[in-house]
């Protein structure tokens, strides 16, 4: 594929890379239609991965029966890291932090078992599975956000507990809950960064120079 784009097209990306947002608001509704789901786990399956090992695996979880099963073991995440969060606990506990009741879809994000790729990840096996997973989800939150859907990655959960729920196999490993549908509006900025929690930090502070006296 040889594919040059067009001024339009470059635009459109760079729209939709600054108008992605971490969802935590949903409209209540329908499922997606399949056709829309299997487009946007399409666009996940085309991320890039270290050695071609793809380690994401997306279970879909319809009903409402999994979001009731679900809903505790966010709960008492929510109030642990309330607790560890000392004078800030009340702060966080009025921000919503999922919406697993409300969106259309809810996909739990799962790491495969290590299937031994070598390549490319001999020094950094589980760094590299895990950086090709979020890049997979990326490509989701892209394509949801190019057709006006909100995705929230909710990681409020004790991992072996959410193992068991889902009965998975000997050495997966859950990372996430997305939470994927239509929302009532886009935020204008990152929801911690509107609520005040947190402020992002100009790229500038985040690049990094060579000392001048390395070899």
């Amino acid at each position: 594929m040889n594919t040059h784009f067009d001024a339009a097209a470059q635009a459109a990306l760079h729209e939709i890379l600054t108008a992605r947002r971490d969802c935590r608001h949903f409209l209540p509704g329908p499922p997606l239609p399949d056709e829309q789901l299997a487009r946007l786990l399409g666009a996940a399956h085309q991320a890039p991965s270290v050695g071609l090992m793809q380690p994401w695996r997306f279970m879909r979880l319809a009903g409402p029966r999994w979001r009731e099963r679900l809903a505790p073991l966010v709960e008492a995440e929510r109030q642990a890291t309330a607790a560890a969060l000392g004078p800030r606990a009340d702060e966080f506990l009025r921000l919503k932090v999922e919406g697993l009741r409300d969106c259309a879809e809810l996909l739990a994000l799962i790491l495969a078992p290590d299937d031994g790729t070598v390549f490319g990840r001999r020094t950094l096996p589980q760094e590299m599975a895990l950086c090709s997973a979020g890049a997979a989800v990326q490509n989701l939150w892209l394509a949801a956000r190019a057709e006006n859907l909100g995705l929230g990655w909710v990681s409020m959960f004790d991992p072996a507990a959410l193992a068991r729920t889902l009965h998975l196999p000997e050495g997966a490993v859950p990372l996430g809950l997305l939470c994927l549908g239509p929302v009532p509006a886009f935020y204008d900025r990152p929801m911690l960064e509107q609520e005040g929690w947190r402020q992002r930090r100009p790229l500038q502070d985040l690049l990094m120079e060579p000392p001048d006296h390395a070899d």
